[in-house]
């Protein structure tokens, strides 16, 4: 018998005490969920799961287990149930997104075999929809717009949720403004609800947070800028001039400023473009002049005064360099223009007592006789004004117009007995108790038409510039 069998057979004995006392090699069994590439967990929380077929070291195991997208490496807890070992995200899966799942690594059960893993797995969550697309937006990048009326637009290529898309959305210097949608939630629209600064930039950005209606997230993130340095020119004020109302329309009288400003006209102030409110109140006077300004158009004011202006006054019409157009641009300079407004003082023309030659030229002493009836002591005179008198005023002036006794002072009171007017601009007077004087004796009285804004008026602001003093002699009639 040949020693070489023996030998063999004796070799195949230690080998297998050998394995059977001290060596396991049989192959350790897993599974994944998901196991197919590309699959969908259906839900925003379903765990992936490693199977194995035998208790393993845990720590060891669950470092191999790693879970990454485009994005980044996702966060999640890792916990066993039995020989599954879980892996969880915190913040769950979103939809569309492609995860993949990467097992590498020697890892041990715990009885002493070693598996070696080298996997990749690519999966979704929820559904595998293509990501939604920001295909246009207004205004473009780097666009010059208007500040009147903006409206920001996204347009996308699928439906957005709303919630998402306008949470990831932010307009830098655009404060308070409404949110529209349309085109079933593929068209964004962002209003500014205030006119916008001109001159300015204004940057907005649409984070990757904002989702479709599916819950697929944008990509990227979109960002951009536009400017509103559409409008190049300032506003200017081309001129001013007076304006006179006709059936409750303003119209130019031709005159210039300067020199034609009239009674019961206003003042109308031209621009070279369209312009805002604060033009209404950007208009002063030095010195002041209260009134109210309205548009007349979107390039033309109209100053109304309250009162007409100060005759022989030299007024400065200012407009404000605050003043702005539509688009928010300032005037820049103040414009200043000055004026004299071409409005008289009220005169007397003539002054005819108790049938004397009416008197027509005045001086500070204007001494005329006057014809008293001995019996009633009565005379009589009419004065005629330089203007019309309101119907107000006719009732005041007479109130105003004063005759007292001068010399003697022993002279006893008189009182108007009846006044009346002829047309609008002549007053008939009547008073009593008037006494005649002598060669030796005169008697005068004192009639007193008080001027200044206080005294006579016609109602429409004119009045005389100073008192009209009219030294009476009493006279017996002839």
């Amino acid at each position: 018998m040949s020693h070489l069998p023996i030998k063999l057979i004796v070799l195949l004995c230690a080998i297998t005490a050998v394995s059977c006392g001290f060596i396991d090699l049989r192959p350790i069994g897993y599974s994944v969920e998901p196991g197919a590439m590309d699959s969908v967990l259906s839900d925003p929380f379903t765990p992936i799961i490693v199977k194995f077929d035998t208790e393993m070291e845990r720590k060891n195991a669950e470092g191999i287990i790693q879970v990454s997208s485009d994005t980044g490496a996702v966060n999640g807890d890792v916990f066993w149930r039995g020989n599954h070992l879980y892996f969880a995200p915190v913040q769950g899966w979103t939809a569309g997104v492609r995860y993949t799942l990467s097992l590498i690594g020697t890892i041990q059960s715990l009885d002493g075999r070693e598996l070696r893993l080298e996997r990749f797995i690519s999966f979704y969550a929820i559904n595998r929809n293509d990501p939604p697309v920001l295909l246009w937006h207004y205004p473009a990048n780097g666009e010059s717009i208007g500040t009147n009326n903006a409206v920001l637009e996204f347009h996308f290529s699928r439906a957005m949720d709303r919630l998402s898309t306008e949470s990831a959305l932010t307009t830098e210097g655009i404060g308070n403004k409404t949110i529209e949608w349309s085109d079933d939630d593929r068209v964004l629209k962002v209003i500014s609800e205030r006119t916008l600064v001109p001159w300015s930039s204004y940057r907005w950005s649409l984070r990757d947070s904002a989702k479709s209606a599916d819950g697929v997230p944008l990509p990227k993130t979109y960002s951009g800028y536009f400017t509103t340095d559409l409008d190049q020119t300032l506003p200017e004020v081309l001129r001013a001039y007076p304006v006179l109302n006709s059936g409750g329309i303003w119209y130019p009288t031709g005159l210039c400023i300067e020199t034609g400003q009239a009674s019961g006209q206003g003042i109308a102030v031209e621009f070279n473009k369209p312009i805002g409110d604060s033009a209404l109140r950007s208009l002063r006077f030095e010195p002041a002049l209260t009134g109210r300004t309205e548009f007349l158009s979107d390039r033309i004011i109209v100053f109304i005064p309250a009162r007409d202006p100060e005759p022989e006054v030299s007024y400065t019409l200012i407009v404000s360099s605050d003043t702005r157009d539509t688009e928010g641009l300032k005037l820049g300079t103040e414009y200043r223009i000055n004026f004299i407004p071409d409005i008289p003082f009220l005169n007397i023309l003539s002054f005819n007592a108790n049938g004397a030659p009416v008197m027509e030229r005045f001086s500070p002493a204007n001494l005329l006789k006057v014809s008293v009836d001995p019996g009633t002591g009565e005379t009589f005179f009419s004065i005629r004004f330089s203007l019309p008198f309101t119907m107000e005023e006719k009732l005041s002036a007479a109130q105003k117009i004063t005759l007292t006794p001068f010399f003697p002072r022993t002279l006893s009171p008189v009182a108007l007995k009846n006044v009346s007017w002829y047309f609008e601009d002549r007053i008939f007077m009547c008073w009593e108790g008037l006494k005649a004087g002598s060669a030796t004796e005169p008697h005068y009285y004192t009639l007193t038409i008080p001027g200044g804004r206080g005294g006579v008026n016609t109602g429409s602001g004119m009045y005389m510039k100073e008192d009209i003093v009219f030294y009476l002699e009493a006279v017996n009639e002839n």
